[in-house]
């Protein structure tokens, strides 16, 4: 039986109404769970179906859907098709009467500034880009690092650099020059784009110094390209470096480079744990298509919409956001600025000025509002919302209810959305043919043949197993850049032939599924696995609480204990930690609950709002932290490490 009740229920109405419903029902599927194992039964004829829904237009048509003659790990899509990911997000649209003028993007700045482009003007600036990008000498292969915050000329670099064939590789804006120089590196790219600052909260700051450390230190690098945003002084090489407008040609046409579907686009790094991130490498014919697939058959995008996803562009969703919204014809915005600057309502203000029709969010930065009170979203007219998505991390079920309530007047679903970099978009999410549950995801989505495994590679119903994918999906990672053994270490090592997502996962009879956390987070205290997510939720119910993160740390007799941290709405007492204590031990029994419960001001997290648990833990434990280089806020670390120093464990 399932933990939750639905929250939202569809009419049947909703449902005729879905995208996802009239596709199904062309082929004669009015159950969803019916055609979903249809879209598993036969991967091919699946995608091949898909790519025709979507208008997915082709230079060249592939002679033949999927070709795993080289194995299951390296699936050749769309073979022998030619398609460029930039004709089907903004060259077709640009040249349909109908469409041209329509809004293509808003940009809005930190600092109140405003920009729209209409398909067509965003071409022409593609254009001139591209030009200038193929007189730089760059074309089909070449890698270009982009290094900016959330602007107009990210979106332009990024479809000019797809345009002429080359690869982009886009990287956080608020990585230090070392992160960057690492990335650099690794791809062998040729040139940076970068900015020489950005506005956040008000303060200007400098992007410039770090991008000049990191190309200072790469020998492939021949130009840094700079966005003059801040018209701030910075350091300036006469040999290597030009303004974003010295390399735009005033040519406004530029015929779009024929691509083959799997050459590459993409190529994005994601942190390891240890080590160098991975390099996932994404095609054409692959992210381009599965995030337009399941923004727009899956959320219901459509090229009436508005999609607004608060992001940044070295994250999957940034990608995600712009090809899941052009693809569809849609609208995207695209915000320098923080949620809550200058006023707590920043984020409810951007939907009621551009309609926003789908807002994509994470729990974290949703309890990071709840303690402005409601009186700030009350403000906002809100009706243009059609969904909320949600993504990065599992939810508790106060933040979801409050978000449910408040902002969506419980009648806009919530799209819980969970997948990853290497997935291209999501392998469960929230279909709006079927009720919705808080915390839950309420199908694995069309063409992801999901399983939940014991350790012995057998299926399971109401217990925590490993999360796998059984077929490969259009969006797969095309393996890692340069080290296929390390993408073959990381996913295929555990059952042949079998994808292994590094989730722990359930699902119930009535095909509920809950991530309890991912497989390296979860504790295994006196021999039962509990999810941080578990004892986070149980936390965050408490009134004084505002947020948590719960690691794993050894214990003598347990093996693993839970160790809790706690950002606090009120000032620390000993008889609230001690409150806290009893409250865990009676919501999780005794020998589950924390005995450690510390306060810290905030909890290490990313640009995106995401709580970094491994960075908790290795702080606490003083231990090496790997990659830490995505971290919006890198004192948080330090005070758990010294904390971690004042209250050492037995190890």
């Amino acid at each position: 039986m399932s933990t939750y009740e639905a929250a939202w229920v569809p009419t049947n109405e909703q449902i005729r109404n879905t995208r996802l419903y009239k596709w199904m029902k062309k082929h004669g599927y009015e159950d969803y769970d019916a055609f979903q194992k249809k879209s598993t039964e036969d991967i091919g004829w699946f995608w091949d179906q898909a790519v025709s829904e979507l208008g997915i237009e082709w230079d060249q048509h592939y002679s033949k859907t999927l070709d795993l003659s080289s194995g299951i790990k390296y699936p050749d899509w769309f073979v022998n098709g030619k398609m460029n990911v930039v004709h089907n997000a903004l060259d077709k649209w640009a040249r349909k009467d109908e469409k041209k003028n329509d809004i293509a993007l808003y940009w809005e700045g930190d600092d109140g500034a405003k920009r729209s482009f209409t398909y067509a003007e965003l071409y022409e600036e593609v254009n001139a880009f591209s030009n200038g990008l193929e007189k730089l000498g760059l074309g089909k292969g070449d890698v270009v690092t982009i290094y900016l915050p959330m602007l107009p000329e990210t979106l332009i670099s990024m479809l000019a650099v797809s345009k002429i064939g080359a690869i982009f590789c886009p990287t956080f804006s608020g990585y230090k020059s070392e992160a960057i120089a690492t990335r650099i590196q690794a791809a062998e790219s040729k040139v940076l784009i970068t900015a020489d600052g950005f506005y956040r909260r008000g303060k200007s700051i400098n992007m410039k110094d770090e991008a000049d450390q990191a190309a200072d230190a790469c020998e492939t690098l021949e130009h840094v390209i700079v966005v003059e945003r801040t018209q701030q002084n910075v350091t300036w090489k006469d040999k290597r470096d030009l303004t974003f407008n010295q390399v735009k040609d005033h040519n406004k046409t530029y015929e779009t480079k024929s691509t083959s579907a799997d050459d590459p686009y993409m190529l994005i790094y994601t942190s390891g744990t240890t080590g160098k991130p991975k390099g996932v490498l994404h095609t054409h014919a692959g992210f381009p298509i599965k995030s337009a697939f399941d923004a727009g058959m899956c959320m219901d995008v459509t090229s009436e919409d508005t999609i607004f996803w608060y992001t940044d562009m070295g994250w999957m969703m940034g990608p995600f956001l712009v090809y899941g919204g052009l693809m569809n014809g849609a609208s995207i915005v695209m915000f320098e600025g923080t949620p809550d600057y200058p006023q707590p309502d920043r984020l409810w203000e951007l939907v009621e000025r551009y309609q926003v029709t789908h807002l994509g969010i994470s729990p974290t930065l949703i309890r990071s509002m709840i303690k402005h009170g409601l009186d700030w979203i009350e403000k906002h007219d809100l009706s243009s919302l059609k969904l909320i998505g949600s993504t990065g991390e599992p939810w508790n079920p106060e933040p979801w209810h409050w978000l449910f309530k408040n902002v969506g007047h419980s009648h806009v679903p919530i799209f819980n959305y969970s997948g990853g970099t290497e997935v291209s978009g999501g392998i469960f999410g929230n279909v709006l043919v079927k009720p919705i549950q808080p915390v839950t995801f309420n199908a694995a989505l069309p063409g992801m043949d999901v399983d939940v495994y014991d350790d012995n590679g057998q299926s399971l119903v109401n217990e925590v197993g490993e999360l796998v994918l059984k077929q490969p999906w259009v969006g797969m990672t095309k393996g890692f850049y340069k080290d296929n053994q390390r993408y073959e270490q990381s996913y295929w090592n555990r059952f042949e032939d079998t994808w292994v997502h590094g989730d722990w996962v359930t699902v119930d009879e009535e095909g509920y599924y809950t991530i309890t956390g991912r497989s390296d987070d979860v504790l295994n205290v006196a021999g039962k696995r509990l999810g941080p997510a578990e004892v986070e939720s149980v936390l965050v119910s408490h009134d004084a609480i505002i947020e948590a993160g719960v690691i794993g740390v050894p214990h003598e007799v347990k093996g693993e204990e839970a160790v809790a941290f706690v950002v606090l709405k009120q000032e620390q007492t000993t008889s609230l930690l001690d409150e806290l204590k009893d409250y865990l031990a009676h919501k999780l029994g005794k020998a589950l609950a924390p005995k450690k419960v510390f306060a810290v001001q905030d909890l290490p997290k990313t640009r995106n709002a995401k709580v970094m648990r491994r960075a908790i833990k290795s702080a606490y434990l003083n231990e090496p932290s790997g990659d830490l280089s995505a971290l919006e806020n890198p004192d948080a670390v330090n005070k758990i490490r010294s904390i971690g120093q004042n209250h050492p464990i037995k190890k």
